[in-house]
């Protein structure tokens, strides 16, 4: 798995006046918690794009006075003006301490409903787990080899050894259906909701009738 490496200097001084500092300097504050002890730090800003702004699931090694530590991203704040990142929160890895984390899922195999006509639809792009480091990896594989027409994949589905998925396990995370199914659902569930009513009203307006020829 990737791991981007972050080189941070070890932040002395706290507060507003601090923080706009380090932002004139385009740097970022962050701090890295969940190990022997709580590391406030900052890094140039640049240094966390290609941890930042990507969809996979990667590992950070941030280098701050001297000491190396083995973290994943828990948290970012951004400037609401601006859209600017101006804080990054990291979990240290502890070999023996489990860690939740946002694991992407990975779809292999061709489906056997979209080979018979049908369309793929995904639902859900991670699952959030609970692990030991050690077993951290880049993406869960989902096989839809054998998934048919209005068929589900759900989260009780998914087999991810050594992992305890923490998303509730009957959400569907993929499904296929029918190409012109997409289109007719929306039209056609207004007219059967409203076609029962008038048949309901029907049933007892013939039974004055029958009365009336007695």
């Amino acid at each position: 798995m990737r791991t981007i490496t972050i080189e941070g200097q070890l932040r002395t001084e706290m507060g507003k006046q601090a923080t706009r500092q380090l932002r004139s300097e385009e740097k970022v504050p962050g701090v890295i918690y969940g190990g022997a002890k709580e590391v406030n730090f900052s890094a140039l800003a640049t240094s966390f794009k290609s941890l930042v702004y990507t969809p996979d699931f990667q590992l950070a090694e941030v280098k701050v006075d001297g000491k190396s530590y083995k973290c994943i991203l828990k948290d970012l704040q951004f400037d609401k003006v601006t859209d600017e990142l101006i804080h990054a929160d990291f979990l240290e890895l502890v070999d023996d301490k489990k860690v939740i984390a946002t694991i992407p899922l990975k779809f292999t195999g061709a489906a056997k409903g979209v080979k018979d006509g049908g369309k793929l639809i995904t639902k859900m792009k991670a699952l959030k787990v609970k692990t030991y480091p050690k077993y951290l990896k880049e993406n869960i594989e989902v096989d839809l080899t054998d998934l048919e027409l209005n068929g589900n994949v759900r989260v009780e589905d998914v087999k991810a050894e050594n992992y305890e998925i923490l998303n509730s396990p009957r959400i569907p995370i993929a499904s296929i259906v029918l190409t012109r199914q997409l289109k007719q659902e929306e039209a056609a569930a207004a007219p059967a909701a409203g076609g029962a009513a008038p048949a309901a009203a029907a049933a007892p307006a013939a039974k004055p009738a029958a009365g009336g020829k007695k």
